[in-house]
This record gives C-alpha cells, sequence and structure tokens, in this order.
C-alpha cells in the first residue's frame, strides 16, 4: 500500500505542478487513495521531495534527480552482486540472478519506487519488469549496468 501510494505521489508531482501539500492529498484522494496529512508529509519527507520556484513565481513538489543508479537509488550491494545480466525489450526488462535471488533482487526494485515501473514478477532466477515505455525500459536497464559496474 505504501510503496504503491508513494509511486502515485511520484507520479502526480512528475505529472502536474503540485503546491502544497493539500493540493497533493486532493489528487491522490482523487486517484482513489485515503491519506492524512500526516501520512503525506511523511512520504514527501521519505521520497525527498523539495520545494522549487516555478516560472509564475510560486512552488511546487519535485522529485529529486536520479541521475544514475548509483546516487539515486537505494539498492543494497548485496543485491547488486546478485545480478548476473540485464536486457530489455520493448518495455519489459529482464534480469537475470544466481538462483535463489530473483525474489529478493525484485523486492529491492519494487521499494525504489521508480515512477516509471509498473511491476515485477520474479521466479527462482529470472525478474521480468515491466516499464511504462520502450524508453523507460532502455533507462532502467542502462542505470542498472552502472550499478553493477559500480559495485
Amino acid at each position: 500500500m505504501k510503496s504503491n501510494r508513494q509511486k502515485k505521489i511520484l507520479e502526480l508531482v512528475n505529472r502536474f505542478h503540485v503546491e502544497t501539500q493539500d493540493d497533493l492529498i486532493d489528487r491522490l484522494m482523487a486517484e482513489g487513495y485515503t491519506v492524512t496529512q500526516a501520512t503525506v508529509s511523511r512520504d514527501i519527507r521519505e521520497l525527498q521531495l523539495t520545494k522549487v520556484l516555478t516560472n509564475r513565481g510560486t512552488y511546487r513538489y519535485i522529485a529529486p534527480k536520479r541521475e544514475d543508479m548509483v546516487s539515486g537509488l537505494k539498492f543494497n550491494a548485496a543485491l547488486v552482486d546478485s545480478i548476473i545480466s540485464v536486457e530489455y525489450a520493448m518495455n519489459m526488462i529482464v534480469i537475470k540472478t544466481y538462483p535463489g535471488l530473483a525474489q529478493a533482487v525484485a523486492a529491492g526494485v519494487d521499494n525504489l519506487a521508480i515512477a516509471e515501473v509498473l511491476g515485477c514478477v520474479a521466479g527462482d532466477d529470472t525478474i521480468m519488469v515491466v516499464t511504462r515505455s520502450e524508453d523507460s525500459a532502455k533507462s532502467i536497464s542502462e542505470r542498472i549496468h552502472i550499478m553493477m559496474k559500480a559495485g
């Protein structure tokens, strides 16, 4: 629930000019989420959303820049070391892991709350990640490769 809500928050702040917590609460409620101000405040802090000045002289929330997975994504080094290969086709990414480790890596991917990731399905040593677009799949695959090289 929390992960889905936080993914939706990232999607909303990337898609709309969300100026206040009340704006965010209204948008979440319109999407079917029942939230309190305290919950939204905690989510904003956990997602490290910040406010920036817009061209109109108002402020809006933005998600932190995710220039690369090494600095932007909180992914345990042990999980990165579990990945053998990463390939993408269309809007899907296939991640190969050592036997028995796909579930843990998939859980790590889910917890990243990347707005472009729709979901993951994991077997014993293979994960299928479905993204919103081919560009998203390519970008995320590239970032995983960078993490693998840095590890």
